[in-house]
């Protein structure tokens, strides 16, 4: 990819993360040209926000296609096409993407999802990351794939897990940098990034396991 990358952000609400790419790409410099945001409902505040930024914006109602996923797949590539767009973020996107619309999008197609993958995939992570009791938390930005939330990791930031947390806390630590994060990796894919797999037998462990007494005899230095 060269110049500016015309690019589309597709959101299913407000958008928080949209919001914080757009304000990335009013910097003339800024690798990539948000030239559409595009949404599965009509009714996403974050149609309001891109409109008033002079993005371009266009509806395709999931809901009006039922099951048929293959037809609602299309009509959004139809409109991705029609503005050009060759690189794709997810920001709060509530559909899962099939296979296909997956492989025709292979390597421009970015998500960012709120844990450090390859830990809590789906749903709920704040919540799971508690009942878990890990120390870190955070927020990955991945290339998609068929599998949910498994395609290669672009960028990582991480946060403490605070004594007292709650799950409205801990999110909101996490967003924030969100809002860092996925502006600096769609610039890193932009210019030509392919990301890192995550190894499938990757895991967060807490707490550490636990170290072997030190002997009474034992130096101390």
């Amino acid at each position: 990819m060269s110049g500016r990358v015309p690019t589309a952000i597709l959101i299913s609400g407000r958008g928080s993360n949209m919001a914080a790419l757009l304000a990335a790409a009013e910097d003339p410099t800024y690798p990539c040209d948000v030239v559409l945001v595009l949404s599965n409902r009509a009714d996403a505040p974050g149609l309001a926000h891109a409109a008033a930024r002079g993005v371009a914006t266009s509806v395709v109602e999931s809901r009006g296609f039922g099951a048929d996923k293959p037809a609602f797949e299309a009509a959004m590539g139809a409109v991705l096409a029609r503005h050009g767009v060759q690189l794709v973020a997810l920001a709060g996107f509530m559909r899962v993407l099939s296979a296909g619309f997956c492989a025709a999008w292979a390597g421009r197609l970015v998500n960012i999802h709120p844990s450090l993958l390859p830990a809590f995939r789906g749903l709920d992570t704040h919540a799971r990351a508690l009942a878990a009791g890990v120390a870190l938390h955070g927020c990955t930005v991945h290339l998609v794939s068929a599998g949910v939330d498994e395609g290669p990791i672009l960028a990582q930031a991480a946060v403490p897990v605070l004594p007292g947390d709650t799950e409205a806390r801990l999110a909101a630590r996490v967003l924030a940098q969100e809002h860092l994060l996925y502006p600096a990796a769609l610039a890193r894919l932009a210019a030509g990034w392919p990301g890192v797999p995550a190894a499938a037998d990757a895991a967060l462990a807490n707490p550490l396991p636990a170290l072997p007494a030190l002997s009474t005899n034992a130096a101390i230095l």
